[in-house]
């Protein structure tokens, strides 16, 4: 079991996030705000794949005015899912002009780098913190090494040169990014915001930068953490890049809440995000959304493609059940499933899984024994092996978890 750093809690509409609550897993949409009807409808798509946070960009006037209107459309239709907004540059402005819009998000997110240069920064910052205060609302101060602040980075740079032993360009920036996100949560403390209203983020794009920097936040800070690899890239390494950095902090018990920040393929879901988010909690065993299927990547003595298809199906049947059984079997979303391709290692991966079978591979015996619970239940010979499995794991979840 994963022992996690103890943070302060801060609620954000009906989530809590840090302490010992579950880590909260958030998205982001990518419609245009001012589009309200098309923006709500993504919210609850995310909300229905398992974002139990979803943030929407608002940077025009036209978005502001939209957002009280996408909270009423999601609350219309039965979701309480968090709305936040991510404001950058002209935030100070928008949730002064807008109140409608401050009051109607559950949470801020602001970014300490781009609100201002100079005193206008301050200023800047601080209007947005008055704004949060008045409506008791909580603030994810998000730094990111994109947006940095010049003006802390250079002075940290110019001292970092001065020393007989100057420390690597790449220390100073994370250095940067830490002494950035604390001072600018002690300044929104000072500013009158509590501390149980405050989340922290500070986010690049490279693994080991991320893990060396949120080491430091955690060690530094009691302040929930939000976790994410930015900016991380589009397909199978984005998912890498974000799995990695995101099981090496969670293993040390770093992090209340994460989002996996892809880039989606273009017209692609974007739940995609979410769902890779959720797995890397289950594969942690931090969090169990739905039963697992562990299935034999083939090899020469698998030359039938029967496991493959029989693991698709499983899969499938999986997809379509998750609701139902999650509703009506509480507990089975810890299923795990075996569905593996010959003698070698398929008998005794499915003595470890709580419903597997062991297909025959290339010149073995034509026969598929079941095991249950760790033990040989039936072996199926005749007919199709898919529906016959599929309807041994249907009876299994309703007597094992009917209650």
């Amino acid at each position: 079991m994963i022992s996690r750093k103890k943070t302060r809690v801060v609620k954000v509409g009906n989530v809590l996030i840090g302490g010992v609550n579950p880590i909260v897993v958030q998205s982001m949409t990518n419609t245009p705000t001012a589009d309200a009807s098309l923006t709500a409808s993504q919210i609850m798509e995310l909300a229905d794949a398992g974002s139990e946070i979803v943030r929407i960009t608002v940077n025009t006037d036209s978005a502001a005015r939209a957002v009280p209107e996408i909270v009423r459309i999601i609350r219309r239709n039965g979701y309480d899912t968090p709305v936040v907004g991510d404001f950058h540059y002209n935030g100070h402005l928008i949730l002064e002009n807008y109140p409608e819009c401050a009051v109607a998000l559950d949470k801020y997110r602001i970014n300490p780098g781009n609100v201002g240069k100079g005193k206008r920064r301050d200023e800047h910052f601080s209007r947005i913190i008055k704004v949060a205060v008045r409506n008791s609302k909580p603030v994810r101060i998000g730094v990111n090494w994109g947006s940095l602040d010049q003006h802390l980075l250079s002075a940290l740079m110019e001292e970092n040169a001065s020393r007989t032993k100057p420390m690597p360009s790449g220390s100073v920036l994370n250095n940067a990014l830490v002494k950035s996100a604390l001072s600018s949560a002690a300044a929104a403390e000072a500013e009158g915001l509590p501390r149980e209203l405050i989340v922290l983020s500070a986010k690049v794009s490279e693994v080991t930068g991320l893990v060396d920097i949120y080491r430091e936040l955690s060690e530094k800070s009691d302040y929930p953490l939000h976790l994410g690899l930015t900016e991380s890239g589009i397909g199978s390494k984005g998912i890498v890049a974000s799995a990695s950095a995101l099981a090496i902090l969670l293993n040390q018990g770093i992090g209340d809440t994460i989002r996996v920040s892809i880039t989606p393929d273009p017209e692609a879901s974007r739940t995609e995000e979410v769902l890779i988010a959720r797995q890397v909690l289950q594969s942690l065993g931090i969090r169990h959304f739905s039963p697992q299927v562990t299935s034999c990547p083939g090899c020469g003595r698998t030359n039938s493609t029967l496991f493959q298809e029989l693991a698709r199906d499983v899969q499938d049947h999986l997809d379509k059940k998750s609701r139902e059984w999650r509703l009506n079997y509480p507990g089975a979303e810890k299923l795990k499933i075996a569905v593996m391709g010959c003698v070698v290692n398929g008998p005794g991966e499915s003595k470890h899984a709580d419903i597997g079978i062991s297909l025959p591979g290339d010149g073995e015996e034509p026969k598929a024994p079941v095991f249950v619970d760790g033990k040989h239940y039936t072996t199926l010979k005749d007919g199709d092996l898919s529906s016959s499995f599929i309807d041994l794991l249907d009876s299994y979840v309703e007597e094992k978890y009917s209650g």
